[in-house]
């Protein structure tokens, strides 16, 4: 049995996220990746674009490593939620391009450091606001994946298509009548439930 290496299973947990999120993306068009889906505006574009931004703070900032490209968006002037979406200039490939960048930078963190090298988080309160790579590493896989749990839902709600990443659906194999025929025993039972 190969010995574990923490550094390389945590790394790859986080790698598997990012090329989930991405996944979201193939084969929609230009509106369908920007549409806002809920309330509160969540579209795919603009989980790719918040990503981005987050990986630039903890790989980037919070070790002293700069990132080299300006992002007016993550500025302190910025807009709310600018990092939320994707203006008419930032294109798909502008969004895509800028995320593969910002993992190479955050890769060459991730080899560089050990995980119990140290830095400093400044938008976290001051007495928790060191934090080690590990701690990094696993803080941003957690936000990683829930964008990407984000993005699932957003892409059923846009056509339908479902599943973990290309390759590995992780759903039943039902075709369309044995889906519908499922969310309806689940809406009839939380009727039944629900009501009284």
């Amino acid at each position: 049995m190969a010995t574990p290496e923490p550094k390389t299973d945590l790394h790859r947990y986080l790698q598997t996220a990012r090329d989930a999120l991405l996944w979201k993306l193939d084969g929609l068009s230009e509106y369908q990746i920007r549409r806002p889906m809920t309330p509160t505006g969540t579209n795919l574009l603009g989980l790719v674009k918040h990503l981005a931004g987050v990986e630039v703070g903890y790989f980037g900032d919070t070790f002293g490593r700069p990132f080299g490209e300006p992002l007016e968006w993550m500025e302190d002037d910025a807009e709310d939620n600018a990092d939320m979406w994707a203006t008419a200039d930032e294109s798909r490939d502008h969004i895509v391009g800028l995320y593969r960048r910002v993992w190479q930078h955050s890769d060459t963190t991730i080899a560089t450091l050990a995980l119990d090298a140290t830095g400093h988080v400044p938008w976290w309160p001051d007495e928790r606001s060191t934090a080690t790579l590990h701690q990094i590493l696993v803080h941003v896989i957690a936000e990683t994946n829930r964008h990407a749990g984000h993005a699932d839902i957003v892409r059923e709600l846009i056509d339908g298509t479902a599943g973990m990443r290309d390759g590995n659906l992780n759903l039943p194999h039902g075709d369309q009548a044995w889906w519908e025929s499922y969310r309806d025993r689940l809406e009839r039972t939380a009727r039944e439930t629900g009501e009284g």
